[in-house]
């Protein structure tokens, strides 16, 4: 048996674990298995360029974050062009596929990845993929592996700048990961005690964070925590189109939306505001026990797809089981927040502002 495995997009928590799983759940059924590792994605699939791996290669690998194959974007909207050289990218990759004589190609990734996984499906390659993703947006999946470890990362740094706002009576914005959804603000700022979060599937009114702002204060709470997803929009920029929305971008002299926010809130208000930015930290670091569980599950699910032949197919996890998803009904999809999300109204419940 001959087995292709690539890891593609942005890194997270997991990946090694979850091949891990898909490998271990193949060679102890099987004893004779080749398994070609393809280098930083979708290129190494493209240029060929891979090494050989053996069950030992991932051995000690399940606390380990990040991939050992590496990782790239290769975005979907330009896979049919040609390379810089006038190289046919999807060619190339089915031609890497049939020369290694490959049985199947095991591909972890996100959105991007999965359109492009399907794309290979439609083209008569055996595949079989992983939801890997820390914003949780995958569709046909209740969970994504790296959510849930992202989730605790942006957590901890919530729990710590609350005891430095709580000190300087300060307002402290914290920017969470999600251009287009909010999965990961929005459970980190529920984790975290947050009292106002910003996600993009609700935009924002200033003056509405503003009131909120002042009601705590009134209250006898002197600080603020404001979760704010990076793709968090005011209800002023999510009426304009795409095209006046650029233009309107291009013309903020902002890092962020979060540093956005801060400015029109103390021109607004009397409050000092600071902004808090992890960043990447919340793809890194070890994955958290949860997401061990969960990605070797998923792992030893598509080497039990693998094993049986049955190919095309997502390994999710819905409603507490995991199952298998035809690509054709995951790829270019999106799990964005439904607005009548009970997680949305249990957080306003709980006195939290969407600044709507």
């Amino acid at each position: 048996m001959k087995i292709g495995m690539l890891t593609s997009g942005g890194d997270c928590q997991a990946l090694n674990a979850a091949m891990r799983g898909v490998v271990k759940s193949i060679t102890n059924a099987e004893e004779n298995v080749d398994i070609f590792g393809f280098i930083d994605g979708y290129r190494g699939l493209i240029y060929s360029n891979y090494v050989m791996l053996t069950s030992k290669d991932f051995s000690g690998i399940l606390t380990r974050g990040g991939t050992i194959l590496g990782s790239s974007r290769t975005p979907f909207k330009t896979i049919q062009d040609p390379d810089e050289n006038g190289l046919d990218k999807v060619q190339a990759m089915k031609d890497t596929y049939y020369k290694l004589r490959l049985d199947c190609l095991v591909i972890l990734g996100g959105n991007g990845t999965h359109k492009t996984a399907n794309l290979l499906k439609e083209e008569g390659l055996n595949v079989i993929t992983l939801p890997k993703t820390i914003d949780n947006d995958l569709y046909g999946t209740d969970m994504t592996f790296g959510f849930q470890s992202a989730v605790n990362v942006a957590t901890d740094v919530l729990d710590c700048i609350h005891t430095t706002a709580d000190s300087h009576s300060r307002v402290f914005i914290v920017e969470i990961m999600g251009h287009k959804v909010g999965w990961l603000t929005l459970n980190a700022g529920m984790a975290g005690g947050a009292d106002i979060i910003l996600i993009p599937e609700i935009p924002y009114d200033i003056d509405k964070i503003v009131e909120a702002i002042e009601r705590r204060d009134k209250n006898g709470s002197k600080f603020t925590i404001i979760a704010v997803a990076e793709g968090a929009i005011s209800k002023e920029d999510a009426a304009l189109s795409k095209k006046e929305l650029k233009k309107v971008m291009e013309k903020k002299n902002y890092p962020s939306v979060s540093y956005e926010v801060a400015d029109k809130i103390q021109k607004r208000s009397k409050y000092e505001v600071r902004v808090t930015v992890p960043g990447h930290t919340q793809r890194g670091g070890s994955p958290c026990p949860y997401d061990r569980v969960f990605a070797s599950r998923l792992g030893a699910e598509a080497g039990k797809l693998i094993l049986k032949g049955e190919y095309g197919f997502m390994v999710g996890y819905k409603n507490r089981e995991i199952v298998k998803v035809p690509l054709k009904d995951v790829a270019g999809k999106l799990k964005s927040i439904p607005m009548d999300a009970s997680i949305i109204q249990e957080a306003k419940m709980l006195g939290i502002s969407f600044g709507d």
